[in-house]
């Protein structure tokens, strides 16, 4: 790892970072996370978690990382919220009292601004999974937004479906608070492009297994295309059974949902026939991209998606600026994450982030993809 070190930090580092943090053993420094581990979204929590254990695996298999002439291991604790705001405020409070952690991991928004709530108070860094704009656009000091803000793809969507699949639209979203963002956010450029919203029936993608009396409400008003998403595995039900009531229509998939999960649940690529959403990772044809996956696919034996990639390629980066700086300290790290994310080896980087915007957002492409004859096809977004 680089070494890279300004006299600004060196200082930062002597007075600081000399203290490891309490409940981790000698060498070892704590890290964070809070997020569905059980519920619906379960699935959705274990991919994000499984980034950060292959990324946590990978740097203590290569000896740690210094900090202040010691080798030192990462840590990493996580607690299950089931996707509660109120509970990943508590975890949050519990991480940081019993553990100190520097950093905590979350995948959902209104965790997020739960933790954002006290987090500059209590000193800790939110790694926030969440592509909404306003996580970092509140200005707090001490959060890092990892994926792309989700308004281009709003716009790109929108766009993209109006052309080529419709002007009716069947709102079948989910009713968490990312959801609720997406769903208000589309309707209104749906409307605004010209297109008429035909059906709104959000549904709770958490807690239901069985989307029957939803979807049929969306259905009986006959839209050509319907908004779903939340998580992957729930949205592929939410698609199924479209398809078994006899919509041919094509899906705007909000996205946290990945094309290819939400293939896989629903029964094969040409249940989702006309889709539009984010490109998943298996698309991506650069060598850092294909390492990734050939290394994730080895330990979990599954095609892994952008959560356990991004979230992989944020501790990386959040250890290299560890490293780089000597210190745990979240503000010393935070002003050091663009650098390190610039330095670090490419294998680690699948995503190719190099920098982070000055309101704490990584920045990488944002991009587009579509279902064509059984295929997933990626597509610039103009």
């Amino acid at each position: 790892m680089k070494k890279a070190k300004t006299l600004g930090q060196a200082v930062a580092a002597a007075t600081l970072g000399m203290t490891l943090t309490a409940g981790a053993m000698a060498g070892e420094v704590n890290i964070g996370f809070t997020g569905p581990l059980s519920g619906g979204a379960a699935l959705y929590g274990e991919n994000t978690l499984s980034g950060l254990r292959m990324a946590a695996e990978e740097i203590n298999a290569a000896g740690g990382f210094d900090l202040n002439g010691e080798k030192t291991t990462i840590n990493l604790v996580s607690l299950d919220d089931r996707y509660s705001p109120a509970q990943a405020a508590t975890n949050a409070k519990r991480l940081k009292q019993e553990s100190n952690v520097p950093a905590i991991f979350i995948p959902h928004s209104g965790g997020v601004f739960a933790l954002q709530d006290f987090n500059e108070k209590d000193d800790f860094l939110v790694m926030a999974y969440t592509s909404v704009p306003t996580v970092t656009e509140k200005g707090n000091s001490l959060t890092l937004r990892i994926p792309p803000t989700f308004d281009g793809y709003v716009r790109a969507f929108t766009d993209y479906a109006l052309e080529n699949l419709g002007t009716t639209l069947g709102m079948a979203g989910a009713t968490h608070e990312y959801a609720k963002i997406w769903a208000s956010m589309i309707e209104k450029e749906w409307t605004s492009k010209g297109g008429k919203v035909v059906a709104n029936n959000p549904m709770d993608y958490n807690k239901s297994a069985d989307f029957f009396t939803g979807v049929s409400r969306i259905i009986a008003e006959e839209p050509e295309v319907m908004f779903v998403g939340g998580a992957s595995e729930p949205t592929g039900l939410v698609v199924q059974q479209a398809r078994q009531m006899g919509f041919q229509g094509g899906f705007i998939v909000m996205d946290q949902a990945k094309i290819d999960e939400v293939a896989e649940v629903a029964g094969g690529m040409e249940m989702v026939e006309g889709a539009v959403g984010v490109v998943p990772l298996s698309v991506y044809d650069t060598e850092a991209a294909k390492s990734f996956i050939e290394r994730y696919q080895e330990k979990y034996g599954k095609m892994p998606g952008s959560e356990a990639a991004y979230n992989y390629l944020a501790l990386h980066g959040l250890v290299e600026a560890m490293d780089a700086t000597e210190s745990t300290d979240p503000k010393v790290i935070r002003d050091a994450i663009g650098d390190a994310l610039a330095n670090m080896d490419a294998s680690k980087n699948p995503y190719e982030v190099t920098d982070v915007t000055d309101k704490g957002g990584f920045v990488t492409e944002t991009t587009l993809a579509v279902v064509k004859d059984g295929k997933i096809v990626r597509e610039a977004i103009e």
